[in-house]
């Protein structure tokens, strides 16, 4: 995965394009870290009284309630979703372990320049002058090596929690592909579906976890825990813990953001940009921010989740001809994370057709 990320960091061999403080040393909010005015939003204002729908996937009405949230919103809670509680609580507290130790001890399993796994910064770190109130952790395949440096003597209990974690996640997100698309009326058997497999269980598909730290900040009024961004994702299945922070921003003539509030057992479902491009714009992603607060630490653990590397996306047949032209051009998800690297939320943009231009790169919907 392409990244540009600053040079600020200097007092590391091993992560020296990308400086982490000691955030619980830290009793002054830096310079480096004073977001003015937020001006990174084009949509400042926050919003009350308004919140993301909660599906019951128990529902007999879910697929059509998740399409209505789809389109209006782009991200939606769901709850009697499958994954046990229990696991769930397992993950948040190995993620805690994980932040709660010295940073000497998490740089050992610093993320490379040129590597995707590993802890570090936000990788959109680059495109902003001011650092973000964050760390994370992502996990890109087996987790095992760097587990090995951040706990040379008990790493297995990390592995075997994230390896079942990641387990029901693939379950769930498949689940959730149908749903989603069964909204729009494609099924398995609809044309550019081939890429699902003969069973309707997307053999093959990406995905990477990305572990997030927020922790609680001397002066969160003028801090950012991570900026405001879109997923570059198919969907992001995110779980949190007990403490608000995850803002959406919702348009319109009554457009700012709306702060996701925190429901015991549940796990947040956003859009992102190749489902975008999939659903020919019918669902689009969404643009989220993480803010931080005085007192409280918030965890996240987001499930980034794609299709397989050779996977070519562009708008489903079903969901373009006539007056419904296709519009965006095809892409593999590792050929859009190239271009989100180096262009940020221009990105998307860019996939955007010419009017005119060859459908040639459009027929099928997802090719390998």
């Amino acid at each position: 995965m392409p990244s540009r990320l600053s040079d600020a960091f200097k007092d590391h061999p091993v992560y020296a394009h990308c400086k982490i403080i000691d955030f619980g040393s830290v009793k002054e909010l830096p310079d480096s870290y004073v977001w003015a005015a937020r001006d990174d939003e084009a949509t400042p204002r926050i919003i009350t009284g308004s919140s993301v729908p909660v599906v019951d996937l128990r529902d007999p009405n879910a697929v059509t309630l998740i399409g209505l949230a789809c389109k209006e919103w782009g991200m939606f809670q769901i709850t009697n979703h499958g994954v046990p509680k229990d696991l769930m609580v397992e993950l948040e507290r190995a993620g805690r372990g994980l932040f709660s130790l010295p940073l000497q001890q998490k740089m050992k399993a610093a993320r490379k320049p040129d590597g995707i796994s590993g802890y570090g910064v936000a990788r959109i770190s680059s495109f902003f002058r001011k650092r973000m109130w964050s760390e994370g952790f992502t996990i890109f395949g087996s987790p095992l090596e760097h587990a090995r440096q951040l706990w040379p003597h008990d790493h297995t209990r990390f592995c075997d929690v994230i390896g079942r974690y990641e387990e029901e996640m693939k379950l769930l997100a498949g689940k959730l592909m149908w749903l989603m698309l069964g909204s729009l009326g494609i099924s398995p058997n609809s044309e550019g579906m081939g890429w699902a497999g003969p069973n309707g269980d997307f053999p093959g598909a990406s995905h990477a976890l990305q572990m997030n730290s927020y922790p609680a900040c001397p002066e969160p009024d003028r801090a950012m825990g991570m900026a405001a961004h879109t997923d570059s994702t198919l969907l992001t299945i995110l779980l949190q813990n007990n403490t608000i922070g995850l803002q959406v921003a919702k348009e319109g003539s009554a457009g700012g953001w709306i702060t996701v509030p925190t429901i015991p057992g549940s796990l947040i479902v956003n859009i992102g940009d190749l489902l975008h491009v999939l659903t020919n714009g019918t669902y689009p992603s969404v643009v989220h921010r993480a803010v931080v607060n005085r007192v409280e630490h918030r965890l996240s653990v987001a499930y980034l989740y794609g299709p397989q590397s050779r996977t070519r996306i562009s708008p489903l047949p079903g969901l373009t001809g006539g007056d419904r032209p296709a519009l965006y051009g095809a892409v593999t998800w590792r050929e859009y994370l190239g271009m989100k690297a180096e262009h940020f939320d221009g990105a998307l943009s860019m996939l955007r057709l010419r009017r005119g231009a060859s459908e040639n790169d459009n027929a099928g919907g997802i090719r390998e």
